[in-house]
């Protein structure tokens, strides 16, 4: 085997060629942005050869601590980084990270199929998920107990919803943690009685439910029309960070992102260009 390394190598001396490493770039974090981020790898490394983009979920705060212990190139975020995390990241590295705006999402309700209930205000929303609210009647549904289905705490989604819908309060107890929201919103599917929340790209199998500011104001879907306009209350941007300012094959691959064929596979994924 040696043998034949080495000739390999002489082989290329001899012809002009230079043995180039493949350039890696890690990517890991939101759940939300996954199968985006998947999407991005597939088609950038089919047209760039000698890159090679790995990607890996486990949630927003997992990719966080990844950017923060120094193992990914970048970070997905389906929320901003805590000051507290970015205190972290300078006291390690001395850097405040680089904040890119990737894509935009609605955060989507879920509701089974069958579900009558059309629209829900975040008042509404907020009575459901703190275990006020625990009947499908007092909201315009059947008669019968509303099942909750969330993300676990390291879920940017979860921080997100927590901060803009619940306002700060807790979680109800009854709230079922769920692993991914591909697992919410399978959940959801099979569950007459259940609601769920979580990017706008897996809404499939489900049916998504208006929301509205309060009870006066008319309720919104999380269409790229209402998102772009600010109609749909609960939208949010998608997020990429980074250690240092991108160079080199990171920032080369940021840029094609940012670019309009980057951006139409947000699209075609489910979510919404940036710009």
């Amino acid at each position: 085997m040696k043998i034949i390394i080495t000739l390999v190598v002489a082989a290329a001396l001899f012809f002009g060629f230079v043995l180039q490493p493949a350039e890696v770039i890690t990517v890991k974090g939101s759940d939300t942005m996954v199968i985006l981020a998947q999407r991005w790898a597939e088609i950038y490394m089919a047209k760039h050869p000698d890159v090679t983009v790995q990607v890996t979920g486990g949630g927003s705060g997992v990719g966080i601590s990844a950017l923060i212990n120094g193992t990914t190139d970048i970070c997905n975020a389906s929320r901003p980084m805590k000051q507290s995390e970015v205190d972290k990241l300078k006291a390690r590295f001395n850097v405040l990270g680089v904040e890119i705006k990737a894509a935009k999402d609605g955060l989507a309700i879920y509701v089974n199929e069958s579900n009558p209930v059309q629209e829900l205000s975040i008042d509404q929303l907020k009575g459901i998920y703190t275990g006020a609210i625990t009947n499908w009647k007092d909201i315009g549904g059947p008669d019968a107990k509303i099942i909750l289905y969330g993300r676990e705490n390291s879920s940017g989604t979860y921080v997100y919803f927590k901060d803009n819908v619940l306002k700060g309060d807790d979680f109800s107890p009854m709230t079922q943690t769920m692993p991914g929201t591909a697992a919410v919103v399978n959940a959801v599917s099979k569950d007459k009685f259940g609601i769920g929340y979580g990017g706008a790209a897996y809404a499939k199998g489900i049916k998504d439910v208006k929301v509205k500011n309060d009870a006066a104001s008319p309720g919104y879907l999380p269409t790229q029309e209402n998102v772009k306009s600010g109609k749909y209350p609960i939208s949010r941007y998608l997020y990429l960070y980074t250690r240092n300012r991108p160079t080199g094959a990171l920032k080369e691959y940021i840029d094609w992102i940012l670019s309009s064929e980057g951006q139409q596979i947000v699209t075609k994924v489910g979510y919404f260009p940036v710009r």
